[in-house]
């Protein structure tokens, strides 16, 4: 029997969020500062059992899923990243695909982009069929794009595949990823200043990404301003990053959240109001919404001095503070024959 592990990191992004996805960026250009993160998403196969079975486990979610041969997979909202990620790298006789993520179910730290390059790793390793970063990268992105008609952009894929700090701008069929200069020491010291919070409340983006879109299509004046100003926030983003100047960047981050919530209504939710008031008053100096907002994580910026008091504060206003550093490590394989 034969087994392979993959393992990916999820990401926070610190400005240009939304302006990656095509409808956008191959018409006008999309620029994303981001950051890989150690809370990762895990995948173990197992190939070689007899038959062509094939069984899907989410153990995070409890869920489960029994095939009994490849040519039976139909999309119907149950795993359907595994069973996509399969078609497009199909197996030969019965395989367990076993999957967790250290993050929570709905965080928006771009955890099924992250799966989706996991999956794709651990395929391409089980089919002897090797693959760059890059490419599955872009892989994991037409993996939720067109084999699953699912709306969204690249920044996910992209940072679980290479890890690190990133400076990513995207045109039509383009990607250019630009690595930040930050060693070790500085990102400690951003950690240091730096706290990830879990509304507690899952977030989904679908509808709110439809209606953003179509807004955006329709030539509605603010979004389109706001997704232009978001996209220009990336570069100076980047610089404050390596420059290690921790509180241009919370004022960044600020500045994109800000933003943000001028794209649609349910971006910021009473939750995200009452922690980011909380933070706030206890000495943040700086917060936005991961993700699409609308419920998920949300990143804090404070001094290592005022760190305790923040997280007293969030925590009090019913979140959850994660243990969470930077990951330089992107995607992870490893493989062995087992006997």
């Amino acid at each position: 029997m034969k087994s392979v592990r993959s393992r990916v990191p999820t990401r926070i992004d610190f400005a240009g969020g939304w302006t990656d996805v095509p409808e956008f960026a191959d018409r006008e250009g999309g620029a994303v500062v981001n950051a890989a993160i150690d809370l990762r998403v895990h995948v173990e196969f197992l190939m070689g059992k007899r038959g062509n079975t094939i069984r899907l486990n989410a153990q995070d979610l409890m869920e489960h899923v029994t095939i009994q041969a490849l040519d039976a997979v139909t999309y119907d909202g149950k795993l359907d990243l595994h069973k996509a990620a399969l078609n497009m790298l199909p197996v030969t006789g019965g395989v367990e695909i076993l999957s967790r993520s250290d993050a929570p179910s709905g965080s928006g730290l771009g955890a099924s982009g992250a799966l989706g390059v996991a999956l794709l790793a651990g395929l391409s390793r089980l089919r002897e069929e090797p693959f760059s970063p890059e490419e599955l990268a872009e892989m994991g992105f037409q993996l939720e794009t067109q084999e699953l008609r699912l709306m969204g952009g690249r920044q996910d894929q992209y940072s679980a595949a290479l890890g690190g700090f990133h400076e990513l701008t995207f045109s039509e069929n383009a990607v250019q990823a630009r690595r930040l200069a930050l060693d070790e020491d500085a990102a400690r010291d951003l950690e240091a200043h730096m706290i990830l919070v879990y509304t507690g409340h899952s977030h989904f983006s679908s509808a709110t990404h439809e209606r953003v879109w179509q807004a955006y299509s329709g030539g509605e004046a603010t979004v389109t301003e706001t997704l232009h100003t978001m996209r220009d926030l990336a570069a100076p983003a980047a610089g404050a990053l390596e420059a290690g100047d921790w509180k241009e960047l919370a004022s960044l981050v600020d500045e994109n959240w800000r933003q943000q919530q001028r794209l649609d209504a349910t971006i910021a939710t009473q939750k995200t109001r009452d922690i980011e008031d909380a933070a706030r008053a206890a000495g943040a100096g700086g917060l936005e919404a991961t993700g699409a907002g609308a419920g998920g994580c949300m990143v804090v910026f404070c001094s290592p001095d005022d760190r305790a008091a923040v997280s007293e504060a969030v925590t009090a206003a019913e979140a959850e503070v994660l243990s969470a550093g930077f990951s330089a490590e992107g995607v992870a394989v490893e493989g062995a024959e087992v006997t």
